[in-house]
């Protein structure tokens, strides 16, 4: 998957659409991607214990990671990923724009 933990990125379909968030979970077998703030549902919550409250928690969904756009960190604009094996053998992303590897 393109898409990984901590990465920046802009949502390009449903609700929350162009708006920018960051990666906390990654959902790779499902596809998926969790933002921070973003893509919110309401869960209504029974009360516990005796004299407790019962409460609505906001929560952050699953959302396809084909509506999410990965944010280059060099050039800070959406972008197309690319893989690079570099010199050392090692598997690198890079910007499809800008062509800077990170």
């Amino acid at each position: 998957m393109k898409i990984r933990k901590d990465d920046t990125v802009q949502v390009i379909a449903g609700k929350d659409r162009g708006k920018k968030g960051r990666v906390l979970r990654s959902l790779p077998k499902k596809n998926k991607v969790v933002l921070e703030g973003l893509n919110l549902v309401v869960k209504h919550v029974r009360p516990r214990r005796q004299g407790e409250k019962g409460q609505r928690i906001k929560m952050a969904t699953p959302l396809d990671t084909s509506s999410v756009k990965l944010i280059c960190p060099k050039c800070k604009k959406a972008m197309r990923v690319g893989y690079k094996i570099l010199a050392n053998k090692k598997k690198k992303r890079f910007c499809r724009r800008c062509k800077g590897v990170f």
